[in-house]
C-alpha cells in the first residue's frame, strides 16, 4: 500500500478517539474522519506511518444503519457537528466507550462500571456561545471552483473549515444557538458588505473585521462582541446599527486589536451599550458572565454536570473545599452552601473578578477566590493560610492538569478529589499519575455537546 492508493469496499468497523472511525485492511489500521461504523466505502490513503495510516472515504457504497440524515445544510464542510449524521442514541454509546477506552488504554487503571451517561435534553439550540469569523477567503463550492469567473464575493462570516486557518464557510443558518443569533450574524455580514468593510485576511494579517461573538443565557440576555483590527469610522456605524436593530442585545461590546491569535484573554474588551456582562441562573444562584469569562456552553447540561460534581463530593457542611480552575466560580458557589469553606483558584484575573462579584451578589460569605497560575499558587504558604483541603474539585482545560499541580494535590492529601474533565484522554493520564495514592470510586459521563465527539466526564477519587 502506498500514499494516495484507493482501497475498494472497505468496511468501517468502529469509532476511535477524537471522533475518528477505524477501518482495517489486511490487519493494518486506518483512521478516517468522514465515515461511520457499518459503512462500506472506497477509501483513499492520505498518510502512512509504521503502525497505522490515515484515509478519507471517497464513496460510501453501503450506508451504515447507524446513519441519520443531517439537519444542517453545511454538514460536512463546516468544522462543527461532525456526528450529525449519527443517531443521538449511538452518539451517547460511543462517547461512553470513549471514556472507557481512555481509562483502559491510556490510564491503565482500575475503575468501576461507569454510571449511565447523562444525555442532553436538547440536541439543537443548546449552545450559549458561538464565535463567528470574518474572512476575505470564503470556502468555495465545487460549482464555484469550476466557474471562478462567476464568483464576485469572496467574503464570509461563519466557521473555519477543518484544517484551514484562513478558509471560512459562509453560514446561512446554524442550528446550535437559538434566539436572535442567526439574525444578528446575518445582519452584521450584510451590513459589512453593504458598506464595503474589509473582512480579515488571515494570511496577510490585514483587514478590519475579525470576529463576532454571540453569547446568550437561559434568562433571555444576549451579549455581542465585535472584534475590529483597527480604528475606523465603520466601527461606530456597525455597533450603532446593531444596537438599533436588536434591542434584545443587553450587552454590546467591542475589541480593537490586530494581534496574531484569536484568544481574548490578553485584549481589552470595551463596553459600547447595555451592561458589560450577562447573568445566568442555576437553582437559587445567579452567575455574572463577562466577555472573557468561561461558562459551560450548554447551560442546561452544566446544571446536570454540577449536580453530579456536588453529589460525588458528598459534602456534610464541615469540609474545606478547594475548587481549582474555578472560572467565574460556578462550581465553587454551587457547592458552597454544603461546605464550611470554599477556596477557588483561576489564572484568568477577569474571571476571578466575576467570581468575587458572583459570591457577593449571591450573599455567599464562605467562598474566597484567587487569581494566578495554579501550579504557582498552590504552595505550602497558600495552604497554611487557607487550610488543608478536605476535598479538591478540579475542572482543568482540555490539556489537563500540569504535573506539578497533580503532585501538589497528592502532597496535600485530601480525602476526596472530584475531577471534572472535557477530555477523557488527559484525565486518564492525570489519574494514572495519582493511581498509587487514589483509587477511582465513581465515574459519570455527561454529554454537553451533541453531534460532536466531545464529552464531559466526572470522576470521584478517594484516598487509598
Amino acid at each position: 500500500m502506498r500514499k494516495f492508493d484507493i482501497l475498494k469496499n472497505v468496511e468501517i468497523s468502529a469509532f476511535a478517539a477524537e471522533g475518528k472511525s477505524i477501518a482495517k485492511v489486511d490487519g493494518f489500521v486506518f483512521f478516517l474522519d468522514n465515515a461511520v461504523p457499518g459503512d462500506v466505502a472506497d477509501i483513499q490513503i492520505i498518510r502512512l506511518k509504521k503502525n497505522f495510516g490515515e484515509a478519507k472515504a471517497l464513496t460510501i457504497n453501503q450506508l451504515s444503519p447507524l446513519r441519520e440524515t443531517p439537519k444542517c445544510e453545511h454538514f460536512g464542510v463546516c468544522g462543527g457537528c461532525k456526528w450529525q449524521h449519527l443517531s443521538y442514541t449511538n452518539q451517547l454509546q460511543f462517547k461512553q466507550q470513549q471514556v472507557i477506552d481512555a481509562f483502559t488504554k491510556i490510564g491503565k487503571i482500575d475503575f468501576p462500571e461507569p454510571l449511565a451517561i447523562v444525555g442532553s435534553s436538547q440536541i439543537y439550540k443548546y449552545r450559549n456561545r458561538l464565535d463567528f469569523t470574518f474572512s476575505n477567503s470564503r470556502w468555495l463550492t465545487d460549482a464555484e471552483i469550476k466557474d471562478l469567473a462567476t464568483v464576485y464575493d469572496r467574503n464570509a462570516l461563519g466557521f473555519h473549515v477543518p484544517g484551514r486557518f484562513d478558509k471560512i464557510v459562509e453560514v446561512n443558518h446554524c442550528h446550535l444557538q437559538g434566539g436572535k443569533s442567526n439574525e444578528i450574524r446575518l445582519f452584521a455580514g450584510a451590513f459589512a458588505r453593504e458598506h464595503k468593510a474589509e473582512f480579515y485576511d488571515f494570511r496577510e494579517q490585514v483587514g478590519l473585521l475579525r470576529q463576532l461573538v454571540i453569547r446568550t443565557t437561559s434568562t433571555g440576555q444576549v451579549m455581542v462582541i465585535v472584534w475590529f483590527c483597527k480604528e475606523d469610522d465603520f466601527n461606530e456605524m456597525l455597533l450603532s446599527a446593531l444596537k438599533v436593530k436588536f434591542p434584545e442585545i443587553t450587552s454590546l461590546n467591542y475589541i480593537i486589536d490586530n494581534k496574531r491569535n484569536d484568544s481574548m484573554n490578553d485584549v481589552v474588551v470595551h463596553p459600547y451599550s447595555g451592561i458589560p456582562y450577562i447573568v445566568e441562573e442555576m437553582e437559587d444562584l445567579k452567575f455574572r458572565i463577562g466577555p472573557k469569562s468561561f461558562y459551560q456552553t450548554n447551560s442546561s447540561q452544566a446544571y446536570e454536570l454540577y449536580k453530579v460534581t456536588r453529589d460525588f463530593a458528598g459534602l456534610t457542611g464541615s469540609e474545606n473545599v478547594y475548587d481549582l480552575y474555578t472560572g467565574t466560580g460556578t462550581i465553587a458557589l454551587f457547592v458552597a452552601k454544603m461546605a464550611a469553606k470554599v477556596v477557588g483558584v483561576e489564572y484568568v484575573e477577569e474571571a476571578i473578578a466575576d467570581a468575587k462579584l458572583n459570591a457577593k451578589e449571591n450573599k455567599i460569605n464562605n467562598a474566597k477566590f484567587f487569581a494566578g497560575d495554579i501550579k504557582d499558587v498552590m504552595n505550602d504558604d497558600f495552604v497554611a493560610r487557607h487550610g488543608k483541603p478536605d476535598v479538591i474539585i478540579t475542572d482543568p482545560p482540555r490539556v489537563g492538569m500540569h504535573e506539578d499541580v497533580v503532585q501538589k494535590i497528592i502532597e496535600f492529601s485530601p480525602a476526596k478529589i472530584v475531577y471534572v474533565s472535557c477530555n477523557p484522554a488527559t484525565q486518564a493520564r492525570d489519574l494514572a499519575w495519582m493511581n498509587e495514592t487514589y483509587k477511582v470510586s465513581r465515574v459519570q459521563t455527561v454529554d454537553m455537546f451533541p453531534h460532536t465527539h466531545h464529552v464531559e466526564n466526572v470522576v470521584l477519587l478517594e484516598r487509598r
